[in-house]
């Protein structure tokens, strides 16, 4: 264990929102420098101090009903170096926002005192509300992209990625899903203490990198609620008749429309051309028949309808970032009963 220079103060934002998992995650890790002294001994001995807050004191639950406790109150804090909020659950289909205000302005404070303010999933959405994102990119778990589009249209939304950095000096850090609190931790420790701290800290608690970034997690939803009857009634054929060789040109002929009109009103109703959500559809089966099948990857592609398997290997990657076969290495379970791994 060597000395290093004075920690980095790293403030844990908690509310009756936020969810257990991802906050103690947090903490644990980045206080974890004591334990890892045990078997790296010339890393920093305490490169961070960390401390949780919450609008009160007193103890409350969080989202799931566990328990959470607060060292102090946010607004007892003048500066620190890292502000963080960890995921926060939103209750029904959408974030209501103005129910934090008081750490909204908060957040504003410590960026005004040169603090780093940075999110994990959801924990965007309140960071947003201050305003600090605007023109910026931001990323967040990706089922909840629609909620923050709607509530925050002037941040341009990656979801696709794991992690994104931005402001003048680098300092918005945002994490996507749920378990990229382990991206947020290990960038931390890279960019404040070294990558040597950050590989060791990795190996020791089992911190997973997802390098392949959200795109392998991301389902197709597509727009239905646009009220154009007859795209509706297109789409529905579509999801029947996505396997077709010529599924387009059955557009055609079901709508009495030219070919460019439909593109027009179709891409203006679900916000994509035709082919591309006839991609859609035959990449989201195929990854379910790669997640839950042994289907070979030539007949999974012929299947949804690729006769040229190199084409449907390249639209898959395009769309996942993975190989067809290494998207079903990565989500198909293994057969435990048999004890096989992969």
């Amino acid at each position: 264990m060597v000395d290093g220079p004075a920690p980095l103060h790293v403030t844990l934002v908690a509310t009756p929102d936020a969810q257990v998992m991802p906050l103690s995650g947090l903490y644990e890790t980045l206080n974890a420098f004591g334990l890892l002294a045990n078997f790296e001994p010339d890393l920093p001995a305490q490169p961070f101090t960390v401390e949780i807050v919450a609008p009160s004191r007193d103890p409350m639950r969080g989202a799931s009903g566990l328990s959470l406790g607060a060292h102090r109150t946010y607004e007892e804090i003048e500066g620190t170096d890292i502000a963080i909020v960890p995921l926060m659950m939103v209750k029904g289909p959408d974030w209501v926002t103005g129910r934090y205000p008081g750490l909204v302005d908060w957040l504003r404070k410590m960026h005004r005192n040169g603090a780093m303010p940075c999110s994990d999933c959801t924990g965007v959405l309140l960071l947003a509300e201050t305003g600090l994102l605007n023109g910026r990119e931001a990323t967040i778990h990706w089922a909840f992209a629609p909620t923050f589009r709607r509530n925050f249209p002037e941040v341009r939304l990656r979801p696709e990625q794991t992690l994104v950095i931005a402001g003048a000096r680098h300092e918005f850090v945002m994490s996507g899903g749920v378990m990229s609190w382990h991206d947020l931790a290990l960038y931390l420790i890279v960019r404040h203490v070294g990558p040597t701290a950050a590989q060791a800290m990795a190996r020791l608690l089992m911190l997973q990198w997802h390098a392949d970034g959200q795109a392998p997690y991301i389902g197709f939803s597509p727009r239905l609620d646009h009220g154009d009857s007859l795209v509706l009634s297109l789409q529905k054929l579509l999801e029947a008749n996505y396997m077709v060789v010529n599924p387009i040109e059955e557009m055609v002929s079901r709508s009495g429309l030219a070919r460019r009109s439909l593109e027009r009103r179709f891409r203006r109703a679900t916000g994509c051309s035709p082919i591309s959500y006839v991609q859609d559809l035959r990449i989201a089966e195929a990854r379910q028949r790669l997640e839950r099948t042994n289907m070979p990857v030539e007949k999974v592609g012929h299947d949804v309808g690729y006769e040229n398997t190199a084409f449907f290997r390249r639209v898959f990657e395009r769309s996942t970032r993975l190989t067809p076969s290494a998207y079903r290495r990565k989500f198909q379970m293994p057969n435990i009963e048999l004890g096989l791994t992969h």
